[in-house]
């Protein structure tokens, strides 16, 4: 019997058994296409009879050898990959329009091409003449990097089944076209087609496979999830557009640690890689002042030092507003209802305003008490001390909870400078005496010894 049509969402990827005007999964207007069904395969009887090739079975104590790397030379780059590009791999980078994905991987494969990896960078939405200009002002114009401008799947892969390099450079996914898939490019069919080919051609050859990805309104990556679970590796380019900074955060890796990030400045020439991000991101901090309270976080593996910024005022409005930049503003109700349920220190009637310095997003717990010291000090109009940093996780009863890592934070925060540390009691400090750590059991006594309120 004949599968009848299905219906996806283009913006999520959820499957429907028929049209209508809004997503049930993602709450998306007009955004269910009609897809043509599959084409029929053999049936349960028909695989049932055919013998097929024998699986090689392995025991779990087998040992295998570490997959080769090769390192592009770019060091931010190869720490968020795990220590450089694994063959074979499937690597999806997404990021906003503009952010500098084309950008980087131009320099990327510029690198790699130089190290004697043999590499082909295929262009959907730009002319081959608009990338050797950018490639020109990049002072790129000299690498040995294959370039082609085509939307072709099938063409795309007859040439890389040709010429077998090393790595291949897929910008975008969005517009790869299958002709074996009745829809649009960009659908959520197409990209899932091209997402599967293109993979299924790198497991097959060895040829690494960067697969550029767009992203939606929400920031996640456009079409269905199931390519990020196809693919190795999820690379996300974060940053604004009124910051230089760009962050490249690995999400997903199955070659190295995810979470990780590298930090890469945009100038004139090019993303430049910033080897020591905790002082660029500190770098405007001149005198102390209020609601300005320095974090000793960790992302990945590294420990980051970024400032919290925080203004407290007086609204004119019924509703006071609650403004965050590179934070959760969830989390940012969580600890106003503490300070005002646990502490006694109202906001009602204030407007609360917190931004993340230098445009980077922070999402560990352990920012809470740097958060909480922030609002405290716009609150109070009292600054912290310069040499100070704040880190520890805030319960909804005020305890403060140890976060991990301790340890690493203090030496980044002695290596800048930084001679005072605020932290939860009972945190593993280690045996630094160049920081000074002063260890508070709950936010109450936190608000009162530190800034007097309460």
């Amino acid at each position: 019997m004949a599968k009848g049509p299905t219906f996806t969402c283009t913006s999520c990827g959820a499957a429907h058994t028929k049209w209508s005007g809004r997503c049930d999964a993602c709450g998306a207007w007009n955004s269910i296409v009609e897809e043509a069904p599959l084409s029929s395969g053999p049936g349960a009887a028909a695989l049932g009879a055919a013998r097929g090739k024998g699986m090689t079975l392995t025991d779990l104590s087998a040992s295998e050898p570490p997959a080769p790397r090769a390192p592009s030379g770019m060091g931010e780059l190869d720490r968020v990959l795990g220590g450089g590009l694994v063959p074979a791999s499937a690597i999806l980078v997404g990021g906003d329009p503009g952010i500098g994905k084309s950008t980087l991987l131009l320099q990327a494969a510029a690198r790699f091409a130089g190290a004697g990896i043999s590499t082909v960078y295929v262009s959907g939405e730009e002319a081959s003449a608009q990338v050797r200009m950018r490639a020109e002002r990049l002072g790129l114009a000299q690498a040995p990097v294959r370039l082609a401008a085509e939307t072709s799947l099938r063409n795309i892969l007859t040439t890389l089944e040709k010429e077998r390099p090393a790595l291949a450079i897929i910008d975008s996914i969005q517009t790869m076209w299958a002709d074996t898939v009745d829809s649009a490019p960009g659908s959520v069919s197409q990209v899932r087609a091209a997402a599967h080919e293109l993979t299924s051609f790198a497991k097959r050859r060895g040829t690494a496979v960067i697969l550029v990805g767009h992203v939606t309104k929400e920031g996640q990556i456009a079409g269905p999830r199931v390519v990020e679970h196809m693919v190795d590796t999820v690379l996300y380019f974060e940053g604004e557009r009124g910051h230089q900074f760009r962050i490249l955060r690995a999400v997903k890796n199955r070659f190295g640690p995810a979470d990780e990030i590298g930090v890469f400045e945009m100038t004139g020439g090019g993303l430049a890689e910033v080897a020591n991000p905790s002082a660029l991101f500190l770098s405007d901090r001149d005198t102390p002042a209020p609601g300005s309270v320095v974090f000793a976080g960790i992302e990945g593996t590294r420990p980051v030092l970024v400032e919290f910024q925080a203004l407290v005022a007086p609204t004119p409005h019924s509703q006071p507003r609650r403004t965050v930049v590179g934070w959760d503003g969830g989390r940012l109700a969580m600890i106003l209802a503490v300070l005002e349920s646990r502490c006694a220190v109202p906001f009602a009637g204030l407007d609360v305003y917190l931004n993340v310095a230098g445009g980077l997003k922070v999402s560990e717990p352990a920012a809470d008490l740097a958060v909480a010291a922030a609002l405290l000090s716009a609150r109070e109009d009292v600054a912290l001390p310069a040499e100070t940093v704040v880190f520890g996780e805030i319960s909804l009863s005020g305890a403060l909870r140890p976060v991990g890592q301790t340890e690493n934070r203090l030496k980044e925060a002695g290596k800048l400078g930084f001679s005072q540390a605020i932290a939860p009691a009972r945190s593993k400090i280690g045996s630094d005496p160049s920081v000074a750590v002063t260890e508070v059991a709950d936010l109450t006594r936190f608000v009162g010894e530190t800034f007097g309120a309460g």
